[in-house]
């Protein structure tokens, strides 16, 4: 058995245990007899399925980049640790010139317990990591769509509507503007100043290029600029929801957090409550 995987397995088994599920957003609703989440809980939250757990703590599994990614956000592990995890598991750590998919632990902490709120954390090329119930309860739940589906510029410019949707129903659709587009584009082309070498991030320009003659005509545009807050009407199998969406970002983390509210006492809010008492229990994380 492969040394460096036993130990993985062990480090595993030691991040698991020193959460609690309120650490990840959980309700406790059981007693434990020992520290720290259950295989399950782990497993429901980074996607995977708990025999894959179980192989990888007995060090009888070597974890891809985007499960490891998926299991450090899920076990809030610092950026030392994420990286050790890659070493353990044979992979070279990402460098700081590409794209990254590092959460904090303290932003992890903060979207744990804002997890009654509808948030979505998307990467500086603006594909979904993870999210609140909420934001799935409105915009449809995204589990189980391939890794190029998780992209918003890929979902946004490959289709011939003018409609978006994360969601697996027809009903969940976002509806947008083409100065929204503008502006999605434009973070885009600011996101490739910043990662010039990063080769993921060149081939999402150039797939785009080659299939929405939209997206070209705003890149040749060359407009620089940061995503900026907007109003949107959701349209959801509850009624059609306007809310306020806010990006927020993070010093030394290149990710967008996007809130979606609504103004307190009004129909969209009181939808939004709706959703919120129908929706699952837990944040869903997305490998990429």
């Amino acid at each position: 058995m492969d040394a460096s995987l036993v130990q993985l397995g062990s480090a595993l088994r030691a991040w698991r245990q020193r959460l609690s599920p309120a650490d990840v957003g959980m309700v406790n609703t059981h007693s434990r007899r020992t520290p720290g989440l259950r295989r399950e809980e782990i497993a429901a939250l980074a996607g995977l399925s708990v025999d894959y757990i179980v192989r990888l703590e007995q060090g009888r599994a070597r974890p891809s980049t985007q499960v490891i990614d998926a299991l450090a956000r899920s076990l809030t592990l610092s950026l030392e640790e994420r990286d050790h995890f890659y070493s353990l598991a044979g992979h070279k750590p990402p460098t700081p010139d590409t794209v990254s998919t590092f959460i904090p632990p303290g932003v992890q902490r903060l979207l744990a317990r804002l997890s009654d709120q509808a948030l979505a954390v998307f990467t500086a090329d603006w594909t979904l990591i993870t999210w609140t119930p909420l934001w799935a309860a409105l915009m449809g739940d995204p589990s189980g769509r391939a890794a190029n589906d998780m992209n918003l510029l890929r979902m946004i410019f490959r289709r011939e509507d003018t409609n978006a949707s994360f969601g697996n129903y027809p009903a969940y659709v976002l509806s947008e503007t083409r100065q929204y587009r503008a502006d999605l584009v434009a973070d885009l082309r600011a996101a490739v100043g910043r990662y010039p070498h990063d080769p993921e991030l060149a081939a999402l320009v150039s797939d785009l290029q080659a299939q929405s003659p939209e997206f070209t005509e705003l890149w040749e545009r060359g407009t620089v600029a940061r995503h900026d807050s907007t109003r949107k009407v959701v349209h959801n199998p509850v009624g059609d929801i306007t809310v306020d969406c806010d990006t927020l970002t993070i010093p030394g983390a290149d990710l967008r957090i996007l809130t979606y509210t609504a103004a307190e006492g009004s129909q969209d809010a009181e939808l939004l409550d709706f959703l919120r008492v129908t929706r699952p229990t837990s944040i869903k994380d997305h490998t990429r």
